[in-house]
């Protein structure tokens, strides 16, 4: 017991000596010395807000002078690598301060030409003038009287439909008599024109023009409807409509759908006839109804255009063409090629009048009357880097059906691409050397070696120019190309004429 008590003494010693080395010196308690704790800590914490402040302080100022250092470098540094603006490399395109100032010099250069014109020939311009060269004798109408007989044309074409249609006429015979109507219609009009004198150049021209475009609706017509009799023999119950205008049957939702043989109908046929197009479609696409500020519109650009065409010619074209007959027969090649120059402006300035007022204020005027509901009369032809791409787009109708019922046929039979587009360019030549030869009442081939020119200048163009270079090429030939034709029919025409009666 002795000894158990004196070792509980010790234990108790010892851990109030413990105890009393865990109190705080000089008498302060706990929350004294944590308190001191504390603020031993936020000394330190100052310490480093201050210093992290002296350290941003002098990042900013290192910042600040690093800045004025490149902005010294700057202002003394004027150069960086980059390209010149007229550099292909240089990406730059914006080039329409430049196409102003060729507009206003192309103005400012034909005012001038205009003005030089008007002081040396005076006013030319005579409205009389261009009614007699439709009319030498005002009670003989040769040109309007093979107009109006042209509807025998169309009804025998539909006419011989309707036989097939009906089973009376074999294809074989139908085939026979669209020939020999077809092409009673492209020389009964040359014959009258050649034979009888008082058809004018202007009225063959009309005569002619007419009687081509019914050539090439009506072989149309014929085309199309022996597909729908073809359909129907392998049990077609109706002719779909094309899909080149799905939408149409949204926008007339009244108008409805004929089946063939539901379109052999006088109504239909003088519909396609005066129709804007050369293809012939069971249903066309219809516009919804007229607007009639937008066919005001086209109406007065035709007369106004109608009437620029007429006095420009008159004005500016006559004379230089008179002018060029001299140098044309002494053969002084420099004083022709100077014609020739002269000629190119106005020529080609009357060609871009007739484009837009046939192609685009006419047919669309037509287009408009009758709610016919494909307008794409022309493509951008202006941008074209081939000749090829010059005729393809240029004049859409005429493309389309050399398209659907002649290059396309040659290419099923077997032909290659290159004999089918060169039918389709002798076919073009054909018929431009047809409706100038006819009307001037003389052969010289001018017009068809021209197209059939444009074949061996598509292969050069396409072969060895390429973006602006090819451009520039199509355009020179369009510039250059036609006044050359005009100059070589208006010789031989003066030669063949009026030399004659001059001897």
């Amino acid at each position: 017991m002795g000894d158990s008590d004196a070792t509980l003494r010790r234990r108790a010693t010892f851990a109030a000596g413990l105890g009393g080395s865990m109190q705080p010196m000089n008498g302060k308690s706990a929350a004294a010395s944590q308190s001191s704790v504390t603020a031993d800590f936020g000394r330190d914490n100052g310490l480093g807000k201050r210093d992290r402040m002296v350290e941003t302080a002098r990042a900013k100022s290192k910042s600040e002078k690093h800045k004025r250092r490149n902005d010294i470098s700057e202002r003394m540094s004027c150069h960086k690598t980059q390209e010149s603006l007229l550099s292909s490399s240089s990406g730059f395109s914006n080039y329409r301060g430049i196409l102003n100032w060729c507009v206003v010099m192309l103005v400012l250069s034909n005012a001038r030409l205009f003005l030089e014109n008007l002081l040396r020939y005076g006013i030319l311009v005579d409205p009389i003038q261009v009614i007699s060269l439709f009319l030498k004798d005002p009670y003989s109408w040769p040109a309007a009287c093979l107009v109006i007989a042209s509807n025998l044309f169309i009804l025998v074409a539909l006419y011989t439909e309707r036989q097939l249609s009906k089973g009376s006429f074999t294809e074989r015979v139908g085939f026979q008599v669209h020939c020999i109507n077809m092409v009673n219609m492209l020389t009964f009009p040359a014959a009258v024109v050649l034979l009888v004198p008082s058809v004018t150049p202007v009225g063959g021209v009309f005569v002619v023009g007419t009687h081509t475009i019914l050539f090439l609706k009506l072989y149309s017509y014929k085309d199309v409807n022996k597909w729908c009799r073809e359909l129907s023999s392998v049990k077609a119950k109706k002719l779909a409509r094309s899909l080149s205008c799905p939408s149409a049957q949204h926008l007339n939702g009244g108008d409805r759908k004929v089946c063939y043989p539901g379109n052999l109908t006088i109504r239909d046929m003088y519909y396609f006839v005066f129709a804007p197009t050369l293809c012939y479609e069971l249903n066309f696409p219809r516009s919804p109804n007229i607007r009639m500020s937008f066919l005001l519109r086209r109406l007065f650009e035709m007369l106004f255009f109608m009437q620029m065409l007429v006095g420009l010619t008159q004005q500016w074209m006559i004379p230089i063409i008179e002018s060029s007959m001299k140098p044309l027969e002494d053969m002084d090649l420099t004083r022709m090629t100077e014609r020739l120059l002269r000629l190119a402006v106005p020529n080609h300035l009357l060609w871009l009048m007739f484009f837009y007022g046939f192609f685009h204020s006419s047919m669309n005027f037509s287009a408009e009357l009758l709610r016919f509901g494909d307008r794409q009369f022309y493509n951008d032809w202006w941008n074209s880097e081939t000749v090829t791409y010059f005729w393809q787009n240029w004049n859409i109708p005429v493309h389309k059906w050399c398209l659907r019922h002649f290059y396309k046929p040659l290419l099923r039979r077997g032909f290659s691409k290159m004999v089918s587009q060169s039918a389709v360019f002798f076919l073009s030549a054909f018929f431009h050397e047809y409706l100038v030869s006819i009307p001037l009442r003389m052969f010289r081939l001018w017009a068809f070696t021209g197209m059939m020119a444009q074949i061996p200048l598509a292969w050069c163009v396409g072969r060895y120019l390429r973006g602006n270079y090819g451009n520039a090429a199509v355009w020179m030939s369009i510039i250059i190309g036609q006044p050359f034709a005009v100059l070589m029919y208006v010789h031989d025409f003066y030669v063949l004429h009026y030399r004659q009666e001059a001897d």
